[in-house]
């Protein structure tokens, strides 16, 4: 039973992790998004097509851009923080330890 324990242990450590890049990339495109010539970059549209695979759904649900700033990245930062960091990747743990 053990071994299962570890597994689930081992998946919500490459969750949290998944979660932190994704994390890194959404700030990062905030941030570009303030230069308008880094867009051109082919990593700039790489970074633009992931943070709106998360983003959009967001943007389509609530409206989130106020006075031409779009909140929908910060949105889905808090989201990630307080649902996947604070709540799966501990209940995972938790449930890894007592297998």
């Amino acid at each position: 039973m053990f071994v299962f324990g570890n597994l689930i242990g081992m998946l919500a450590n490459l969750l949290d992790f998944a979660m932190q890049a994704l994390m890194l990339v959404l700030l990062v495109n905030a941030i570009l998004s303030w230069f308008p010539g880094a867009r051109d970059n082919p990593i700039a549209d790489v970074l633009e097509r992931i943070s709106g695979v998360v983003c959009d759904p967001v943007r389509r649900a609530f409206p989130t851009a106020f006075g031409g700033i779009d909140f929908a990245p910060l949105l889905v930062m808090i989201l990630l923080q307080f649902v996947g960091r604070g709540f799966l990747v501990p209940t995972l743990h938790d449930l890894a330890f007592r297998m």
